[in-house]
């Protein structure tokens, strides 16, 4: 289960940064995703940036990407109980 945090994308329509329809920024860690829109299936809260003035929405879970939607959907973690050899 990992720690997501979601920012608006200040630089939507810039190069690199998705075209204008991209406002979400998706966190992974280090690694980022653009996206048009973002689904939570989770509990969430608001959390200040450190040394910076933005805010992210943050939550933890699972990251499933669709990319027909261009929508980040973050569900729980569901464990999976393999059978006993």
């Amino acid at each position: 289960m990992n720690k997501y945090r979601i920012r608006f994308n200040k630089r939507r329509g810039q190069e690199g940064r998705g075209t204008v329809d991209h406002v979400w920024r998706v966190f992974d860690g280090d690694k980022e995703y653009l996206v048009k829109h973002f689904k939570l299936n989770v509990p969430s809260e608001s959390e200040k940036e450190k040394n910076s003035e933005d805010w992210n929405v943050v939550c933890y879970g699972i990251l499933t990407l669709d990319r027909e939607t261009s929508t980040a959907i973050i569900n729980e973690y569901q464990p999976t109980c393999l059978p006993k050899k």
